[in-house]
């Protein structure tokens, strides 16, 4: 195994602009990178399919108040069960926010935003990401990618992206394999049968298996977390990682819209 340092950071798609938060992490790795060298890589969990990790809190560039917007979505299917590289970006809703983003501290951003391209959310965040300069540098490996999933470990709690009412639904997957859940919200679950098959493609893992699922392919050496990931990670399942806490940052949860990261 190679001795280099493999510096990781990971986040779901957190809003067409990248939260503070999520700044903060890559300047965080940089620092360190700075420091013992080796890569930074950010594991994309592109999987996840809640619909509140998009939200995007901007402020009026005069007023200072803070607005928070989120995308719009084709059915209520796609909405609350589909994962994030599967939800679709809306053509009127894209052409809406160009039209409101003179009002943010966005504007700044107006002539690379509009002309993203709208296939998925996913790609659609990640690409305002890059062009902000946030992934220079930086190896970016995506939860949903087939060939990353293939060569992860084999994990016993874990969600499956199968067909459901003519969409893609992640659903968790329950009873030793042999029934899927959907979260209707509050106690409400919707359970159904489970594919006689579900292959490793298909699969993500549910928050508590997360880490060893990731670094059984990343193998990172060190891991910059924020202060709610330290309260849930098993780091027993990775013992080898150094985990680094992320640098402090004021309104963390707001969009990050300053002209360099």
């Amino acid at each position: 195994m190679s001795n280099t340092p493999v510096i990781c950071f990971g986040q779901q798609p957190c809003g067409f602009f990248p939260r503070r938060f999520l700044v903060a992490k890559v300047r965080t790795a940089r620092k360190l990178q700075s420091e013992i060298g080796g890569e930074i890589v950010f594991f994309y969990h592109d999987s996840d399919h809640d619909p509140r990790e998009t939200q995007t809190t901007l402020r009026h560039h005069k007023s200072g108040e803070p607005t928070t917007l989120n995308f719009t979505f084709e059915n209520k299917v796609q909405r609350k069960y589909s994962p994030l590289y599967l939800k679709r970006i809306m053509p009127d809703w894209h052409e809406k926010t160009v039209r409101q983003l003179p009002s943010f501290d966005a504007r700044i951003w107006l002539e690379q935003f509009k002309t993203l391209p709208q296939t998925n959310i996913a790609d659609y965040c990640l690409e305002m990401y890059r062009r902000m300069g946030m992934l220079e540098g930086v190896r970016v490996v995506r939860s949903s990618d087939p060939a990353f999933r293939r060569e992860a470990c084999d994990i016993d709690e874990y969600f499956a992206d199968v067909p459901y009412e003519g969409e893609v639904a992640r659903a968790r997957v329950i009873d030793g394999g042999k029934t899927l859940q959907l979260h209707q919200g509050g106690d409400a679950f919707l359970t159904f049968p489970a594919p006689a098959q579900i292959s490793k493609e298909q699969i993500s893992p549910t928050r508590d298996s997360r880490l060893r699922w990731m670094n059984s392919v990343l193998r990172c050496t060190h891991y910059v977390c924020g202060s709610g990931e330290q309260g849930y990670l098993r780091k027993e399942d990775a013992p080898e990682i150094t985990y680094v806490s992320r640098e402090p940052v004021e309104r963390s949860d707001e969009a990050f819209t300053e002209p360099t990261i």
